[in-house]
């Protein structure tokens, strides 16, 4: 197999700094608060790529045949992570749009706690 098909680690780290500026521009840009949960969303799935990634490719297959799971452990814990911020923003959302009838994050000046 040539090396010029071989995906390494140096791809993955190129996917994931993609992904992590699209999801910077798409928070920085969207005054929708779903548009800013999206950007959220996508630097978690930047980290989970990076520590599947740096796991495969840091700490091979040994000898026996047994790999580590720890990066795809933590991958695991990201995705939990985000469906459960992406339930507690939504339920903010929800209750932010029945009071302002919007969910424009620069309508938001008197909110109270």
């Amino acid at each position: 197999m040539s090396s010029v098909t071989t995906i390494g680690l140096t791809h993955f780290v190129i996917v994931s700094f993609f992904l992590v500026a699209a999801g910077i521009a798409t928070m920085l840009t969207k005054r929708n608060a779903i548009g800013i949960l999206i950007g959220v969303e996508l630097v978690l799935n930047a980290a989970g790529v990076n520590f599947v990634a740096f796991n495969r490719f840091a700490w091979p297959a040994s000898a026996s045949g047994q790999i580590a799971i720890d990066g795809t452990m933590f991958a695991i814990f990201v995705v939990v992570l985000a469906a459960a911020e992406a339930a507690v923003a939504l339920a903010i959302f929800l209750n932010f749009y029945n009071n302002f009838s919007t969910i424009d994050v620069e309508k938001a000046t008197q909110l109270k706690g």
